[in-house]
């Protein structure tokens, strides 16, 4: 029996208990974390995106009763909430420096809003959206879908999308989508358990499986890395060789959403299935470098501001928790002590 086929089927049987088990925290412990600065309760109905304003004034949020929710910063205080979707909102991100904001849903519109207006334009695409990546800088946009397929379109003017390429990449849902910083690449992983890069240039490269599919994707500052998350793992592709390497971590579910923070020091994560952990890792070991209040069930999505500030996370419990990073380094400090 081949290596990875062993590996698979040892993993097998803790991930089938883990989903049995379903959403509940606690059911392993852990060194209490630094607390939330603010936490708002009851926001959505389960929270599953999140983004910061290129200013780190305003964190958008995102749930499953398709409602967008405007927080202010630093106080953290609602500035605006609308209805956006008919279904779960499963993207958010801001564009022409932060005046407008694109929300994607599981009801198959990509919307772009003025935020100074108050008005907004979409576009209907054949798929539930599930995941959503974008270059502001390139004016670039993708869509990963409920059927496989990832779509591709330009930004114009901050305020109007083109489609101009798509392709079926998996075979069940897209889940993660990432751009790489340093070259026109775009990262793709599915529930099929592949991850593919799509070079704008025409050609698509399958990268090695992981030992579980990847929820998550991120590329490293220099593009020459990408890190994918899965059951209780990180994943690492070197890209110069497409060489793999896992790294184990002290989540106890699926790590449901990465993202680099701290110039590239380390990797805010979130997971779920008994496990709504909130950690710093180290993108070279896995180690935690620093815990953070969990959430009361399942973890659904992670951010860190801009510049670094902030950080914000969401979850089935239907709160959004903001960590001021400022006074978080405060209380470490004085627990230290």
């Amino acid at each position: 029996m081949r290596k990875r086929d062993c590996l698979r089927r040892t993993l097998l049987i803790p991930v089938l208990s883990l989903a049995l088990a379903g959403c509940a925290a606690g059911v392993f412990s852990s060194r209490p974390g630094i607390p939330a600065t603010v936490i708002h309760a009851g926001v959505h109905s389960g929270g599953s995106a999140l983004a910061f304003n290129p200013a780190e004034t305003l964190l958008a949020s995102g749930g499953w009763e398709g409602r967008v929710h405007l927080w202010s910063l630093p106080r953290g205080t609602r500035h605006t909430s609308w209805q956006a979707h008919a279904g779960s909102i499963n993207g958010l991100a801001f564009l022409r420096g932060g005046t407008r904001l694109v929300s994607a849903g599981y009801d198959g519109r990509i919307l772009v809003w003025d935020l100074q207006a108050g008005t907004h334009r979409g576009w209907h695409t054949e798929s539930p959206v599930t995941s959503l990546a974008v270059d502001a800088a390139r004016g670039l946009l993708a869509s990963g879908h409920d059927d496989g397929q990832v779509r591709l379109w330009r930004i114009r003017d901050g305020r109007r999308l083109e489609r101009f390429d798509q392709r079926r990449l998996h075979s069940r849902r897209v889940r993660g989508l990432a751009w790489n910083p340093a070259r026109l690449e775009l990262a793709s992983s599915g529930g099929d358990g592949r991850v593919m890069l799509w070079r704008l240039s025409g050609d698509v490269v399958e990268l090695p499986p992981p030992s579980t599919y990847s929820r998550s994707l991120v590329y490293t500052r220099d593009g020459r890395a990408l890190f994918g998350s899965g059951w209780f793992r990180l994943f690492r592709w070197e890209l110069e060789g497409r060489r793999l390497h896992e790294l184990p971590t002290a989540h106890r579910g699926i790590i449901n959403s990465i993202t680099f923070g701290g110039e590239g020091r380390y990797l805010a994560s979130i997971s779920r299935q008994t496990d709504s952990a909130v950690y710093f890792l180290d993108p070279e070991t896995g180690a935690v470098i620093e815990r953070f209040q969990r959430h009361e069930l399942c973890g659904g999505f992670v951010a860190v501001s801009p510049q670094g500030r902030y950080l914000a996370t969401t979850s089935d419990d239907a709160s959004v928790r903001i960590w001021d990073l400022q006074q978080a380094a405060q209380h470490a400090g004085d627990s230290a002590n």
